[in-house]
């Protein structure tokens, strides 16, 4: 052996060559599996937490759901207790009266102690007069207390969940239960609620189960009222708890899921994106950084190739600096050199280039990471950095949640290019009305941020007043005026928790679209102080 590399010499020149070839093409090779696995573990994370935020939204607002349907049945209540001479007729005019004007619930029961259906809302149902004597709904009539039931089917042959209320007379005597039924499977303020967004154009979708596992919503109507128990998150979610995780859903399908519990009912939102998403956007993301390194390294190893034959000290240096930036070092790019020999002091400089590109390259990722890429504004992550860079020093701000109304409507009735140019022309009022100091992002689909530094609540409220009213009278589709329903929270008078200030902002304007939309609404929850 040691003969066979005696008598093959080696030139230096084209040993080098071979060095410098194999460093450039190890270098790529390594960049391209770091890129890989840093954007995975990125777009990973990121559609996790997006995944959690949706879920956490959703929980919110099906809570909040439920505990105005819960204050509607116990006012109902109140109100017959206080009127307890009124007369079946005169109920029933009550109960079609709340059933038609709250559209909480598909039905409203006035059922005696007895079990007997004296009164319900809409009449069409057939079900008064009708004696209940077996089923959840007997259960619940003679728990006589407040109930939330899991799914089942109810005297009308429907699949329902069933809210009661007991009811008593003055004296204090049982006299029955206000019910009030959801169906599943019909319309109702529960399903527009969660079917508005329910499945983005990624695939991502949610859907909604109750305390025993059961499917209460889903976009797939047919999967409604199956038992998911099996699923593991939706495991977790009987179980009271909240969090992330990729799983293999019951159809076989990888997902990356993320879950939350509704706390004052036991409920559970599910929200996942299909990991082929993911993994179709890396593969995008490492084409396109093939496409932008191949150029330049290619330059680089043909210059490399041709001029190593004549120079091999400049040679090496090349090929260790290309290592520091293979071995994912920060590449310190030395001030320019000048080399006595024409062909290394070109070398040098084609080298400088190309780790130049490189870098800047980098850079142009990192700064479209944080871009919304339709409105060219920035996006979430440049959020958070910015709000816990003023939370860490203690800076006051007021913070605004802006969602377009309507917005899925927009999309389905005008088209998406229609939804894009109106967020466009959103974010362009925006731009005019708000000052030079006001930061502002897109949070995600139709929803938007605005950070008002050293502003108070009702001086962000003025502001916030004046986008609604400009994007109110300048956005309008077909001679249709689009508007936006605003929520409006306070650091730190009101909390010192960014996440609770999120809470905050998206109640108030939760608030904002029950009340009507096109309005503007402060928090004025747990204020400190």
């Amino acid at each position: 052996m040691k003969q066979l590399f005696t008598n093959h010499k080696v030139s230096l020149a084209t040993l080098f060559t071979g060095l410098v070839s194999i460093s450039v093409i190890l270098m790529v090779l390594i960049i391209m599996i770091s890129s890989y696995q840093s954007e995975k573990e990125t777009l990973t994370e990121t559609y996790l937490s997006a995944n959690y935020s949706k879920s956490s939204k959703i929980s919110q607002s099906v809570d909040s759901l439920f505990g105005s349907m819960r204050l509607s049945l116990e006012g109902t209540a109140a109100f017959l207790q206080e009127k307890d001479v009124l007369s079946d007729e005169e109920i029933q005019k009550q109960l079609e009266l709340l059933q038609s004007s709250s559209r909480y619930f598909n039905s409203l029961s006035w059922i005696d102690e007895t079990g007997c259906v004296r009164g319900i809302a809409p009449s069409k149902i057939g079900l008064r007069g009708q004696v209940i004597t077996t089923g959840e709904t007997k259960k619940v009539l003679d728990a006589k207390k407040p109930a939330l039931t899991e799914p089942y089917i109810g005297p009308s042959g429907r699949l329902i969940v069933l809210m009661s209320q007991p009811l008593y007379d003055k004296k204090g005597q049982y006299k029955g239960m206000i019910g009030g039924s959801i169906y599943l499977h019909e319309a109702n303020v529960l399903n527009e609620i969660l079917g508005n967004g329910a499945i983005d154009e990624n695939g991502s979708y949610y859907y909604v189960v109750g305390s025993d596992g059961t499917v209460l919503f889903h976009p797939v109507q047919q999967r409604i009222g199956l038992d998911h128990k099996s699923n593991p998150v939706v495991h977790k979610v009987m179980q009271g708890q909240s969090g992330t995780e990729r799983i293999t859903n019951l159809a076989g399908v990888p997902m990356l899921a993320a879950y939350n519990v509704v706390p004052d009912i036991g409920w559970g939102v599910i929200q996942q994106t299909p990991v082929s998403y993911v993994q179709d956007v890396l593969l995008n993301h490492m084409k396109e950084l093939a496409v932008r390194m191949l150029p330049p390294f290619l330059l680089l190893l043909t210059l490399a190739i041709m001029i190593a034959r004549k120079l091999a000290a400049p040679f090496i240096y090349l090929a260790g600096l290309m290592n520091q930036l293979a071995s994912g070092k920060p590449a310190e790019v030395p001030k320019e050199q000048s080399h006595w020999n024409r062909e290394a002091d070109f070398l040098t400089k084609s080298v400088m280039i190309a780790v130049k590109a490189v870098q800047e390259n980098n850079q142009q990722l990192n700064r479209a990471a944080r871009t919304d890429p339709l409105t060219g504004i920035p996006n979430r992550r440049d959020l958070d950095e910015v709000m816990e860079s003023w939370a860490a020093q203690r800076r006051p701000f007021s913070l605004v949640v802006i969602d377009v109304d309507y917005f899925k409507q927009i999309n389905d009735t005008y088209g998406h290019h229609m939804g894009d140019e109106t967020l466009k022309k959103l974010v362009a009022t925006i731009r005019s009305v708000v000052r030079k100091t006001d930061l502002y992002f897109r949070y995600g689909g139709e929803e938007f941020v605005i950070l008002f530094p050293h502003t108070n609540a009702l001086e962000a409220y003025s502001i916030a007043e004046k986008i609604r009213i400009a994007v109110e009278n300048q956005i309008k589709i077909k001679e249709r005026s689009v508007t936006i329903s605003l929520g409006i929270s306070e650091f730190p008078r009101q909390t010192s928790s960014l996440p609770e200030l999120f809470q905050f902002a998206d109640r108030a304007l939760y608030q904002s679209k029950s009340e009507g939309r096109n309005g503007t609404t402060i928090s004025y929850q747990k204020v400190e102080g």
